[in-house]
């Protein structure tokens, strides 16, 4: 690689080796003049009002790759289903969501491929929930043109961890909802929990199918979930997770035949929460927070299924850092650090 700098006086009629970037505080960051821009004399007024009084000029040897492919090709390793990617401007390459999902990331291998010290790649939490368009990540050389050794070396250790970004997109599912609490099954009180959960289950794309309202007997719960879950996809049973003795729900679930994989969360609003698996349907309990908390346990597990994913126990116990929601007045979730640990 030859690099010659050129005062922009000398430069007309000579092509810009990289982007010459505009910045306009509060307005304005990009690109005033693009790669490949032949300099014209009119231009030399405004390149000094940029702050350049000389430009790059560019000859690349064999093995040069120049940081724009080097950008696009970075992109095209990290990128795993569900993702396209931009244009590069100003070297930096964008991957984009291209449809409605949750983000997964390898956090370790992002480590490693940034550490190399000639790549900059950033990107969003791991599990967020992103909507088709979302940018969610980034990623750059540092030097303006790279070796073919190192480019491989980038390339090799993304393409080992089997893509170090990618969306898995959510499905439709038929949700069912096992309402409990015999104020409610008894037409003493109007069921408020239906509609919030069913309200955030149509966010994913899903629907509620079946919903039954029983009173807090064990064996009624295990009845209605059995029945429930004969047509749904995933079952939800709301409230009576608390230890009041009233409250008849983990019992239920277990009575009902299944598989109780984690009662208790460390998540906080959402500690009494159950997931439970009836052969391979989840069964969620819900504790009351759902009810009246914007943002719960039920908002970090949910996408989670609908994605495909088999949440464990140890899925769980992870969220514990991380899970402890600030409870701001105005709620800003999935936007936020709740969950993200």
């Amino acid at each position: 690689m030859k690099v010659m700098t050129v005062k922009v006086e000398d430069a007309i009629g000579r092509a810009l080796s990289h982007d010459v970037t505009r910045i306009v505080r509060g307005r304005f960051k990009g690109p005033a003049y693009r790669r490949g821009y032949v300099i014209r004399a009119e231009d030399i007024e405004a390149l000094l009002r940029l702050g350049k009084e000389h430009v790059y000029v560019l000859e690349l040897d064999e093995g040069d790759v120049h940081e724009d492919e080097a950008a696009v090709r970075l992109a095209k390793a990290l990128a795993g289903p569900g993702l396209r990617l931009s244009e590069p401007v100003e070297s930096r390459v964008n991957l984009i969501a291209a449809r409605d999902g949750l983000l997964r990331v390898d956090a370790r291998g992002i480590k490693r491929l940034n550490e190399l010290g000639y790549v900059a790649l950033a990107t969003l939490h791991d599990a967020t929930v992103t909507r088709q368009d979302d940018v969610v990540a980034a990623v750059k050389p540092v030097p303006l043109v790279l070796s073919e050794k190192d480019m491989s070396r980038a390339e090799e250790l993304c393409q080992a961890r089997s893509g170090l970004v990618r969306m898995l997109p959510f499905r439709s599912l038929r949700v069912g909802i096992v309402v409990t609490g015999s104020e409610v099954a008894k037409g003493r009180i109007e069921d408020e929990f239906t509609p919030v959960v069913t309200a955030k289950v149509s966010t994913f794309g899903s629907h509620v199918g079946r919903v039954t309202r029983v009173v807090d007997d064990p064996d009624a719960i295990a009845q209605a979930i059995q029945d429930v879950a004969a047509s749904s996809d995933l079952v939800l049973v709301t409230g009576g997770m608390s230890v009041d003795p009233d409250d008849a729900t983990p019992a239920g679930i277990r009575l009902s035949g299944a598989r109780v994989e984690r009662y208790g969360a460390p998540v906080m609003p959402g500690v009494m929460f159950m997931l439970a698996y009836l052969e391979e349907t989840p069964v969620l309990g819900l504790p009351g927070c759902v009810m009246y908390c914007p943002t719960t346990v039920f908002d970090l597990i949910l996408p989670r299924l609908l994605a495909g994913e088999g949440v464990t126990s140890g899925d769980i116990a992870a969220l514990g850092y991380g899970g402890l929601c600030r409870g701001h007045a105005e709620c800003t979730y999935p936007h936020c650090e709740f969950g993200k640990g």
